[in-house]
């Protein structure tokens, strides 16, 4: 990741390939968006091609000043200017240095308010770091290098601690879109399991443990088993134990689907639609982006993460449509697709840490369904809950962060629908509603537990770049996981 500083008084800084210069949108001209009168200059004649609208960009060059280059960074009108703005405008600008492989930048900050610096600062170094990653391992000849080096000017000492825990949420974040852009056969069942490991090593207050086919069949963890049949990887799954504060005996369960690859089984998924499947352990990804956050954070929680492992391959023991599996928790489920694994490895998964920790809350991360993508696209996922303040206190986070949710309701009728004439469910309710089916589905095996179920389809890995995400995986759930982590015992945050 880049190596960031910073400093307080921007006159100050020292030389980088490039200063990038906020700048304001107003009616007369564009106007500088910081108090430092040397970058005046380069904009007190009006610019025919830069007037300060958001996301807009203009590079300069000067034979004097601590910089030779200068991109000045149009944020729009300042009264409009939102978290988000600077998120954006920031991460395009890190985009065109990155294209002409520059190495260092000093990026200034627009002048603010004390009660604004944390959503600034976070906001601004969010787009910085998130649009340098880079995934090129693949490469013979590395295309648009990141840069290196980034000082932050306008950073007052006391919120050196803040801009800190900005890059250790970002290194979750890194961690959650590494795990899914790798081979299928890297990040596969056993590679999911050693990076749960690689976590506990570096971490005193996270313990592991695994439990493979053997304790699965105790357990009675029959629907994970039946969708990593046809594989040969065996399913598993993966507690992650973080006790952040020993004291309480407050829990939360995160819980990942960890669809390692996704061929459909039987009901083999065609070509179109199975491109981008090793992207279906994304839940479970960004559980483990959580915990690595959680542990450099050494947030004062306790959080239980579960990897709920299997690959939906085809072999000779594959699990066939009609069949009927026991749950771990009893409810018998009529197999009405292969297709619709994710939903059986969570079941059991969410059944199981209810009944073993009693978590007081327990959110599920999951590329459930291709319907919410239709729903609702790559702009937002969707959030299910059997618990209203629990979805206040998620939809605060993804204002504070940016990352959207969407409610989506879980009627009764869509229950109705997972109804089979030869067990107590189906796996699937049929084309209609289908994301709020899949939902109905996991809700049959929570007991008592506030409850929500995020389907990150259409968010979790993108066709094509978009924004402050790259191509493939974002690393989406970390930041807004961590926000809800850090306020969901605080008064009114539920």
């Amino acid at each position: 990741m880049i190596k960031i500083t910073h400093i307080a008084d921007p006159k100050k800084r020292k030389h980088a390939d490039v200063a990038i210069c906020p700048v304001w949108k107003t009616k007369a001209q564009a106007l500088v968006a910081l108090e430092l009168k040397e970058f005046d200059a380069l904009i007190k004649t009006p610019l025919d091609d830069f007037s300060g609208k958001k996301g807009e960009t203009l590079l300069l060059y000067r034979e004097k000043g601590v910089e030779k280059r200068v991109l000045l960074l149009g944020l729009g009108e300042k009264a409009s200017c939102q978290t988000e703005t600077l998120r954006q405008a920031y991460a395009s600008a890190i985009k065109q240095l990155r294209a002409k492989k520059i190495k260092s930048c000093n990026l200034l900050l627009p002048s603010f308010e004390e009660k604004e610096a944390l959503s600034i600062i976070r906001a601004s170094l969010e787009g910085l770091i998130l649009a340098n990653y880079a995934f090129d391992c693949f490469k013979s000849t590395p295309l648009n290098e990141p840069l290196e080096t980034a000082c932050i000017c306008g950073i007052d000492p006391s919120h050196a601690s803040f801009m800190k825990k900005v890059e250790r949420i970002m290194q979750g974040v890194y961690l959650a879109r590494d795990l899914v852009n790798r081979n299928a056969d890297d990040s596969n069942v056993e590679g999911l399991i050693q990076a749960a490991k690689d976590l506990s090593k570096d971490c005193k207050k996270l313990k592991v443990v695994v439990l493979h086919e053997k304790q699965l069949e105790k357990e009675r963890m029959n629907l994970l088993l039946a969708v990593g049949k046809g594989s040969a990887h065996p399913p598993a799954l993966v507690v992650l134990e973080y006790m952040g504060d020993p004291s309480s005996k407050e829990k939360v369960a995160l819980v990942g689907k960890g669809i390692t690859f996704d061929t459909g089984g039987l009901n083999l998924k065609t070509t179109g639609h199975i491109e981008a499947m090793k992207c279906d352990m994304a839940g479970s990804a960004c559980v483990l982006g959580v915990m690595q956050s959680l542990c450099s954070l050494e947030i004062k929680k306790n959080v239980i993460g579960v990897l709920a492992l299997a690959e939906n391959a085809i072999g000779p023991g594959s699990y066939k449509p009609g069949d009927v599996y026991t749950s771990r928790l009893g409810k018998t489920v009529e197999i009405g697709n292969t297709d619709a694994e994710g939903r059986l490895v969570l079941a059991d998964a969410l059944s199981y840490v209810e009944d073993t920790y009693a978590p007081s809350v327990v959110i599920d991360f999951a590329t459930l369904t291709g319907a919410i993508v239709i729903a609702l696209g790559e702009e937002a996922a969707g959030l299910f809950s059997n618990d209203d303040s629990l979805v206040r206190g998620l939809q605060k986070a993804a204002l504070r962060t940016d990352e959207r949710l969407w409610r989506l309701p879980l009627y009764p009728e869509y229950t109705e629908m997972l109804k089979s004439e030869i067990a107590d469910l189906k796996n699937i309710g049929g084309r209609p509603a289908s994301s709020c089916t899949a939902a109905a589905f996991l809700q049959q095996f929570i007991k008592k537990a506030a409850w929500a179920h995020l389907d990150i389809a259409g968010v979790a890995y993108l066709s094509k770049p978009k924004s402050y995400h790259p191509t493939l995986a974002t690393g989406s759930g970390v930041r807004v996981t961590i926000d809800f982590l850090e306020h969901f015992d605080e008064k009114d945050s539920m």
